[in-house]
């Protein structure tokens, strides 16, 4: 797929789909890969160590990102070093919290400051990524990954809190902002807008690409031509009585 959507953002390309990875890893407008346990589970993953190096056999340049899925700080970190082991492309994602609601700074510190490239996932709020910026050394690289789309979920407007978590970022030079979960291509220009580094795509945003700027009077057209040949082909019929 030609992809060319005029910004300066990063598209990291989401998903489990080894094929689809495969066929995206040579695109160079995909700039790096992220995964979780949620959608290698779907995806039907049953070895997840397997799984992540088939990734980094297709992708062995670009970061990718793979996830811990241990509860308790020691085990968490245990995953994280071999994790981190698996290339020098991966990025390990740590998530902000324990299911406790335990903040996983104590880790991060020392994670960051082994050299350990980070992914720090599943953050809501601009208070975290303070948090987390704090913790980030300034030698190793990291993403702070903010779940705007779970944001636009509660009814929230997602970019003026990205917009303040890319100034919370700025003094961490090798930090990258991440714009998780979209919901809509829009959000690609949205994230373009305020500066943020990087935006996750899934499949169902990547097809949509080609969209962006499409004159609308010809996609109107384009539509009514849609609905009349679906129409058609279900054969539907109106009685006149």
């Amino acid at each position: 797929m030609e992809i060319d959507t005029g910004t300066n953002v990063k598209l990291f390309a989401d998903g489990a789909d080894l094929e689809g990875i495969q066929a995206l890893a040579n695109n160079p407008k995909i700039r790096g890969f992220t995964t979780n346990p949620s959608l290698m589970r779907k995806a039907g993953i049953e070895d997840y160590e397997l799984f992540a190096r088939s990734v980094l056999i297709a992708v062995p340049n670009l970061p990718v990102s793979f996830e811990v899925f241990a509860d308790e700080p020691d085990e968490m970190e245990r995953q994280a070093l071999e994790i981190a082991s698996w290339g020098s492309n991966v990025n390990v994602k740590i998530p902000v919290t324990n299911t406790k609601g335990d903040f996983s700074g104590d880790l991060i510190k020392r994670l960051s400051s082994a050299g350990v490239h980070l992914n720090i996932t599943a953050i809501m709020t601009v208070q975290q990524v303070r948090q987390v910026a704090a913790c980030l050394s300034d030698d190793a690289p990291a993403f702070v990954s903010v779940f705007a789309g779970r944001i636009a979920d509660t009814g929230r407007d997602p970019v003026p809190i990205m917009r303040n978590c890319v100034e919370e970022l700025a003094q961490r030079p090798r930090a990258e902002l991440i714009w998780a979960s979209p919901r809509e291509l829009l959000n690609i220009l949205h994230a373009d807008s305020i500066g943020c580094h990087i935006i996750t795509i899934t499949t169902d945003v990547l097809v949509k690409l080609p969209l962006i700027g499409k004159d609308l009077a010809e996609y109107s057209l384009e539509t009514v031509k849609m609905f009349h040949a679906d129409a058609a082909s279900a054969k539907y019929q109106i009685k006149i009585r």
